[in-house]
C-alpha cells in the first residue's frame, strides 16, 4: 500500500470518527436525583441482599410441595433361571418370570403430606413478610437519621457562617480599639465549638448516607447519593384502638403463627395416616418350559407394635403448643401497638412544643442579644450564653423531631401498615 493511499484511508477514518467523538463529549453527565422515603423502601424490597436471600429460601420451601405430592412408583422385575437348559427333556427346564408390583398408600397420606407442605409454604411466606417489615423499619429509621443529619449539618453550616461574619466585625472593632483583646479571644474560642459542630455534622451525615445505602443494596456507597424528606414529623390520624385492629389483620408474624396452627394440624393428620398399613400388590407372569402361568402376590405388613404412637402424641402436643403460641403473639401485637402509640404520643407533644414555641423564642432571644451586643447594650458573656442557648435549643428540637419520626416508624412496624400518608 502506497503512502498516498494510507493518508487517504487515515483521513477518511478521522472524518467518520469525528462525529462519534463529538457525540460522546456532548452527552450530559449523569446526576443522581434525591429519593423519597417510599422510593427508598421500594429499592430495599427490590435489591436488599437479605430479602433476596429470604425470597430464594421461600422458593426452596415451596419446591417441597412437589416432593410431597410424589406417588409411589411401581416395580418391574424380570428374572430367568436354567436358561441354558432345553424346554423339554430336562429335569429343570428353563424358566422366565415377569413381575410388576406397587405400594398402595392408605390413610390419605399423600393428601396430608400436600396439606402440610402447602401450609408450611404459607407460613414461610408470612415469615418472609415479617422479615421484610423488619427491613423496611430499618430503612425508614436510616432514612430519618440521614434527613435529620442533613438538617443538623445545614444548621451547623449556617451558625458557623453567621458567627464568622460576627467574628470579622469583632476583629475590625479590635483593630479600631473599640473591643478589648480578651473579649475578642473569647469570641474566637467560641468559634472552635461551632467548627467542631460542623465537623461532627459532616461525619454523621456521611455515615448515615453509607448506612442507608447498605440497606438499599448498594455494593459501594455513592458520594452523590441524596434523599429528600420532611424534618418536622406529621400527625397520625388513627386511634390506638383502630391501629390494634389493623395490626391483627396485617401483622405477618401473627399471620405466620396462625398458619403454624394449620401446619401442626396437618402434621397430626399425617401422623395418624402414617400409622396405617400400606399393602403391596404384585402381578406375575411365568413361563416354565412350554408352560405359561400367571399369579399374584399381596404383601401386608403386620404392624402389631408400631402404629406410629409416638409421632401421633408428639404431633398432638406440638399442635396444642402452636395454639398457645398464636395466642401469645396476638397479645404481643396489642402490646406492641400500645407501646408504640405511647412513644409516639409523648414524642409528638415534645416536638410540637419546640416547633410551636421554643424555636421561635430562642430565635428572638438570639436576635435581640446580637443587636444589643453590637450596639453596646449587652455584655459579651450574656451574648455568648444566648449563642449557646440557641444552639442547644435547636439541637434539642432536631432530636425531638427524630424521636417522633422513630416513634412513627415503630408504629408503622407494629401495625404493618402506613400510619402516615
Amino acid at each position: 500500500m502506497t503512502k498516498k493511499k494510507r493518508r487517504i484511508i487515515l483521513a477518511g477514518a478521522c472524518v467518520l470518527l469525528f462525529p462519534c467523538a463529538g457525540y460522546g463529549q456532548n452527552q450530559p453527565s449523569t446526576t443522581y436525583v434525591p429519593i423519597t422515603m417510599q422510593q427508598a423502601v421500594d429499592l430495599a424490597r427490590a435489591k436488599n441482599p437479605s430479602l433476596l436471600s429470604a425470597q430464594q429460601s421461600l422458593l426452596s420451601v415451596k419446591a417441597q410441595e412437589i416432593q410431597a405430592g410424589v406417588r409411589a412408583n411401581p416395580y418391574f422385575t424380570f428374572a430367568g433361571t436354567n436358561v441354558t437348559l432345553p424346554a423339554e427333556g430336562a429335569a429343570n427346564p428353563y424358566q422366565y418370570s415377569l413381575q410388576i408390583s406397587r405400594l398402595f398408600e392408605r390413610g390419605e397420606k399423600r393428601r396430608w403430606r400436600l396439606d402440610s407442605a402447602r401450609s408450611t409454604t404459607a407460613q414461610t411466606d408470612a415469615q418472609y413478610h415479617a422479615q421484610e417489615q423488619q427491613t423496611i423499619l430499618s430503612v425508614r429509621q436510616a432514612f430519618t437519621i440521614f434527613v435529620i443529619a442533613k438538617a443538623a449539618k445545614k444548621l451547623a453550616d449556617d451558625i458557623l457562617s453567621d458567627f464568622k461574619r460576627e467574628l470579622d466585625i469583632a476583629r475590625e472593632r479590635l483593630k479600631a480599639g473599640d473591643l478589648a483583646k480578651l473579649d475578642f479571644e473569647r469570641l474566637d474560642l467560641q468559634l472552635a465549638q461551632f467548627e467542631s459542630d460542623e465537623s461532627n455534622a459532616i461525619t454523621n451525615t456521611q455515615q448515615a448516607s453509607a448506612q442507608l445505602q447498605v440497606l438499599l443494596g448498594y455494593d459501594k456507597p455513592r458520594q452523590d447519593f441524596d434523599v429528600v424528606g420532611d424534618v418536622v414529623p406529621p400527625v397520625v390520624s388513627d386511634t390506638m384502638e383502630g391501629l390494634e385492629q389493623k395490626a391483627l389483620a396485617a401483622r405477618p408474624d401473627y399471620h405466620a403463627a396462625h398458619l403454624g396452627v394449620a401446619v401442626a394440624d396437618a402434621n397430626v393428620k399425617l401422623a395418624y395416616a402414617n400409622g396405617t398399613t400400606d399393602p403391596t400388590l404384585e402381578g406375575e407372569y411365568d413361563r416354565s418350559g412350554t408352560y405359561n402361568s400367571a399369579g399374584f402376590n399381596l404383601t401386608i405388613p403386620l404392624r402389631l407394635f408400631d402404629r406410629n404412637q409416638g409421632n401421633k402424641e408428639t404431633a398432638k402436643y406440638v399442635a396444642q403448643a402452636s395454639r398457645f403460641t398464636e395466642l401469645a403473639i396476638r397479645n404481643q401485637v396489642a402490646s406492641d401497638v400500645d407501646q408504640a402509640w405511647i412513644g409516639y404520643a409523648n414524642a409528638k407533644v415534645l416536638s410540637d412544643r419546640y416547633n410551636g414555641h421554643y424555636l421561635d423564642e430562642a430565635k428572638d432571644v438570639l436576635d435581640i442579644s446580637k443587636f444589643s451586643y453590637d450596639h453596646g447594650g449587652l455584655a459579651l458573656i450574656d451574648y455568648l450564653d444566648a449563642l449557646r442557648e440557641s444552639r442547644s435549643v435547636t439541637s434539642d428540637a432536631l432530636n425531638a423531631y427524630a424521636q417522633t419520626w422513630m416513634a412513627i416508624h415503630q408504629l408503622s412496624f407494629a401495625t404493618a401498615t402506613e400510619v402516615v400518608p
